[in-house]
């Protein structure tokens, strides 16, 4: 039986309440998220961060940069602070 970590738990229950109107970004989540999980065991938000610099690195089309800027965001609101002991 396949285990669900808290990271898989969480963006799957930010992805089911995402308004409507981001669809697209949704859409990139769950594209960089299958793509990360069939070369890694565990994917956390940081893998998914990556991810998304990599394609803002590299992507020249403005409404695709558009979407990963907002996904980005969003990934990033999601995610705890680093603590510094």
């Amino acid at each position: 039986m396949e285990q669900i970590t808290p990271m898989e738990s969480q963006l799957s229950v930010y992805l089911k309440s995402m308004d409507s109107q981001f669809v697209s970004e949704k859409a990139v989540l769950v594209e960089i998220y299958q793509d990360l999980s069939s070369r890694k065991a565990v994917v956390g938000n940081k893998d998914i961060i990556h991810s998304l610099l990599e394609k803002l690195e590299s992507e020249n089309d403005v409404i695709k940069l558009d979407v990963y800027r907002q996904a980005l965001e969003m990934v990033v609101q999601l995610t705890p602070d680093d603590t510094i002991n």
